[in-house]
């Protein structure tokens, strides 16, 4: 019997454009480890310095069909975060580190899942990948979420780019189930539904424009 993440008809895309997207993801994924090897290699080198822990943070995130895998990411918060607090970040968490803080802004800490894409276990664009306790909540409909491969970013990310400044730094798990996930499961759905290869080009281009503005503001002092 078919699962809802299944429903064929409610996904868009096709062969032709699971082809073309998987080989900008590899073209992609190895121009951007070739271009920031120096890069990755200096924020590495600052994080090991900066405070004790590992370079890297190993996430167990939900993947397509909910196969799970290791999201890679440059380590911002201090060992062990997972333990002290909840999975979502307040605006000024105790558990970020001070080159934490400067990385999530540019979200620098992101690019070693250049590594994930090139694996195939993520993709340029599509829904971010979620941990197994949000996933394991999906009920009919959101189950179409994850049907498709995870991303670096979609329209739920562009929403949700200053996601540290909403939540403020109240309950901020609290807040983020009650108010922000729904509303990142409906904009994950609508990109299931409308995902096409310019869809994702423009999604790519929003992105990279939102954190232009980003390092704007930030040269600005505002």
């Amino acid at each position: 019997m078919r699962t809802s993440c299944e429903t064929p008809i409610a996904v868009a895309g096709g062969r032709s454009y699971e082809l073309s997207k998987r080989i900008l993801d590899v073209v992609g994924a190895l121009a951007g480890i070739l271009t920031f090897a120096p890069l990755l290699i200096l924020i590495g080198i600052v994080i090991r310095s900066a405070s004790p822990g590992p370079v890297f943070y190993l996430g167990l995130r939900s993947g397509r069909d909910g196969h799970t895998f290791r999201i890679l990411k440059f380590r911002t918060m201090v060992p062990n975060a997972e333990l002290i607090g909840g999975p979502s970040t307040a605006l000024n968490d105790p558990r970020l580190t001070k080159v934490g803080k400067w990385l999530r802004k540019f979200k620098l800490d992101e690019l070693p899942q250049l590594l994930n894409i090139l694996a195939g276990d993520m993709s340029f664009v599509g829904p971010r990948p979620q941990v197994l306790d949000y996933t394991r909540r999906y009920e009919g409909e959101e189950k179409l979420i994850l049907s498709v491969k995870p991303g670096l970013t979609d329209y739920a990310s562009l929403k949700f780019i200053n996601l540290d400044e909403v939540l403020g730094d109240g309950n901020v798990d609290e807040q983020y189930a009650r108010e922000i996930e729904p509303e990142k499961n409906r904009l994950r759905l609508l990109y299931v539904k409308r995902r096409s290869f310019a869809e994702d080009m423009r999604i790519l281009v929003g992105t990279m424009i939102q954190i232009l503005r980003i390092k704007r503001r930030w040269s600005s002092g505002h």
